[in-house]
């Protein structure tokens, strides 16, 4: 577990998290929940355009997410670090760890604090496949969690933040209140719940995959049924599992 930030955010140095996934792991819910403290304004996946015109991927909504952002890193990069509005003294960035591709700016990232969001990768694999059929480990963010995760380590001379989404959905009070304590900021009550519906942050593809989160008004229960994946999935399973272990052991743990 990493040490505290002991530095409290202004408008003039407001603390901007970082905070890095794959797809399907709960980082929409967490988008909403910090997003909904009155200190903090929220992005959502602000690489994702440039992700889709560097790969050529199609993704539902290709065109209409690649007209709604910059495509452009260095554009991107830029809106991140620039002030807040409104006086607020928080950023919170929810990005998806395959769109920072090899090759983009990498630098900014030492004015951030990243944190690293986890979910089993069998429940992640079922969900995603969906919607991706022929997903990669890298399409999954898997291994970039890992290079992400160990470049800030390295950074920060210590352990960086790691939570994973079920102890988030066991006990969201208390692995956000860790979480924030490790960040330097207050917990807030208003992390918890929020209002159902849209926001304002959402990306255009919230209609291709954010159904269920906008129907939340706060962290559900966590998911106890078995995953059987089909045997086709298992190498993708496996590759995934063996990154996921990497950061799972450095997460900020459940209290006894």
């Amino acid at each position: 577990m990493s040490a505290p930030n002991e530095s409290t955010p202004t408008a003039a140095a407001p603390l901007r998290i970082a905070m890095w996934s794959g797809p399907r792991t709960l980082s929409t819910a967490l988008l909403r929940s910090f997003a909904n403290r009155p200190d903090t304004i929220g992005v959502d996946e602000p690489f994702y355009a440039h992700y889709l015109h560097a790969t050529g991927v199609q993704h539902p909504g290709r065109d209409e997410v690649m007209g709604s952002q910059p495509i452009e890193p260095d554009e991107v990069v830029a809106q991140l670090l620039a002030p807040l509005p409104g006086g607020r003294t928080v950023h919170y960035q929810k990005h998806m760890a395959h769109h920072l591709l090899p090759g983009m700016p990498r630098d900014w990232l030492d004015q951030v604090r990243c944190v690293f969001l986890l979910r089993d990768p069998a429940r992640v694999i079922t969900s995603y496949t969906r919607v991706v059929p022929d997903a990669r480990p890298e399409d999954l963010g898997a291994p970039q969690m890992v290079e992400l995760f160990e470049r800030e380590r390295a950074r920060l001379g210590t352990t960086p933040p790691v939570i994973d989404s079920s102890d988030v959905l066991v006990d969201p009070r208390g692995i956000l209140s860790r979480l924030c304590e490790q960040l330097g900021i207050e917990f807030s009550e208003r992390q918890l719940s929020w209002a159902p519906g849209p926001r304002p942050f959402d990306g255009v593809w919230a209609r291709y995959w954010y159904a269920g989160v906008e129907k939340s008004t706060g962290f559900g229960q966590p998911r106890e049924d078995p995953v059987q994946l089909p045997e086709r999935f298992r190498d993708l399973h496996d590759e995934c599992e063996r990154h996921y272990r990497h950061l799972w052991e450095h997460r900020i743990r459940l209290e006894p």
